[in-house]
């Protein structure tokens, strides 16, 4: 066996996934493992179809096991994002490489730019410019071109480089034995550019393919059709200003990822906006990029505080596997428990029991997104997504 480890969305799952798969396999890989965001994903945003719609979709396309990756590191910045889904990786004990996508497709490149970020945030150049109010990103970028040539400092500008250099760093940092392996993403990042590959059919980015499906459009010729509800953040609108105005300036201050004012700032727009729109708008600023406060939107409705945040993962949750991934659970060696019932998961230690009743009152908020509200308790009774029995 060689087992590779592919850390997705899959919101929707669509060709260049499927490309991104097949790549994998060419490298050398017989078993496929998706750690895959489950109903909230890291834009800030609710997954348009469920992760038992999407698992489904995975397996079906090539991937062999799909484990969930928990709300509490879905909803964080690029770090935590990594850190956590790398964590349950390397849990497992029986993954081999670490595959991703990047805009450079270049190990080296990414290495060379991780070890220039890990200097620049410590330079005085990014603290004064982090004085001085300006983002993260706007900070690293101007300490990066003051120590290092524009070469570096571009490959850090495109969003699939950033998460593909946080998967090195989170590897790096537990000093891990799996081997990282990057494909050239072939489709742009949040856009509407398709190409042709005879092969793999239209390639887009999955916000394109997005907005076609919420406006009913043809999507076939770009991803797989599925046929299941979809969920839409703007469906819980009131719910989350409402629940945003009952929330104090501490609370907020409790609240992961906001830092520099960030949780002052929201505060005082829940209490001014009418809409998620415009909520975001007043709680922006130069120091704070978009997604950012989507993210810390998600997280004060949801309750993700930072404390909830920074805990390790209690247990791997198994959303669906194939007769191959059956193979990998027989392998793996795991530091924590795991299983396909979060019933069952939340009976293995208090910390377990925690995150489980936790993750499963997120899916029961989730629930609440469809044009047909769903009830509680889904996510308790759930079984798992099983192909090739």
């Amino acid at each position: 066996m060689n087992t590779a480890a592919i850390i997705a969305e899959y919101n929707p799952f669509h060709n260049g996934h499927r490309y991104h798969i097949e790549q994998t396999r060419k490298a050398g890989a017989t078993h496929i493992v998706s750690i895959m965001s489950g109903n909230f994903v890291q834009r800030g945003d609710l997954a348009i179809f469920d992760k038992y719609a999407r698992t489904k979709t995975a397996l079906d396309n090539g991937v062999d096991l799909v484990i969930e990756l928990p709300a509490r590191y879905s909803l964080m910045s690029a770090e935590g994002f990594a850190r956590g889904a790398v964590g349950i990786i390397s849990a497992l004990n029986c993954v081999d490489m670490l595959s991703f996508g990047s805009e450079c497709g270049d190990i080296s490149a990414l290495k060379e730019a991780s070890a220039a970020i890990e200097y620049c945030i410590h330079s005085s150049k990014f603290d004064e410019q982090i004085q001085r109010g300006q983002s993260y990103p706007a900070a690293l970028q101007k300490a990066l071109r003051e120590y290092y040539t524009e070469d570096v400092s571009e490959i850090i500008q495109s969003p699939n480089n950033t998460l593909a250099i946080e998967y090195l760093s989170a590897l790096d940092n537990i000093g891990s034995r799996i081997k990282p392996f990057t494909i050239t993403r072939t489709a742009a990042h949040d856009s509407d550019i398709s190409k042709s590959d005879e092969e793999y059919g239209e390639l887009t980015s999955a916000s394109a393919i997005r907005r076609k499906i919420r406006n009913n459009e043809d999507y076939s010729a770009f991803a797989p059709v599925v046929e299941a509800p979809t969920a839409d953040l703007p469906r819980l609108e009131c719910a989350v200003l409402a629940k945003l105005r009952m929330l104090s300036p501490d609370d907020f201050e409790q609240i992961y990822d906001c830092i520099n004012g960030l949780g002052n700032r929201l505060y005082k727009a829940s209490r001014a906006a009418r809409s998620l729109d415009e909520l975001y708008f007043l709680a922006k600023n130069k120091s704070v990029t978009l997604a950012r406060v989507r993210r810390a939107v998600l997280c004060a409705f949801l309750g993700i505080t930072k404390t909830i945040s920074a805990a390790p993962p209690a247990y791997i949750h198994v959303l669906g596997m194939n007769e191959r991934g059956k193979e990998i659970l027989a392998a793996a060696n795991s530091s924590i428990p795991v299983d396909t019932s979060l019933r069952a998961l939340s009976k293995t230690s208090p910390a377990a029991h925690k995150q489980a009743v936790f993750e499963a009152r997120l899916g029961d908020v989730y629930s609440l997104a469809f044009e047909t509200p769903r009830p509680c308790g889904s996510d308790f009774t759930a079984k798992p997504i099983i192909v090739g029995d």
